[in-house]
Parts: C-alpha cells; structure tokens; sequence
C-alpha cells in the first residue's frame, strides 16, 4: 500500500509561526532569506504548500522588491 503524503497548507504554517511570536514583518524578512539563500529550495517548499504559479510569483517579487 503506497502512503500518500499529506499536504500542509499556508495557513497551518502562518500558524505556526505566529504560535512563536513571528508576525507579518518578521515572516517577510523569512521569506527574503530563504528566497536569498536558497530560491530553489524556497520555490520547492511554496509548491509542496500548494501555492499556485501566480502566488509563486507574488511571493518572489516580494522578497526581490526587499532585497533592494
């Protein structure tokens, strides 16, 4: 029998950080390193939360426009 891998959304990861204290600012600079440090790794783990190609992309310009 093949286990099937349940899918974790956006919200239940938002969640989460915010459990820690991480508000909008800080998870924008999270978003910013990750996309800096690893932009493939951070594509990979926005399409395993689901993310559509629009949002992908949202997310990337963002953390691009922080960069600045």
């Amino acid at each position: 029998m093949e286990k099937k891998e349940r899918r974790h959304t956006v919200e239940e990861w938002s969640s989460r950080f915010r459990a820690l204290g991480v508000d909008d600012n800080l998870m924008g600079h999270w978003h910013t390193l990750f996309e800096r440090e690893n932009p493939s790794g951070h594509e990979s783990f926005q399409e395993w939360l689901g993310l559509p190609e629009e949002r992908l992309a949202q997310v990337r310009a963002k953390s691009d426009e922080s960069k600045k």
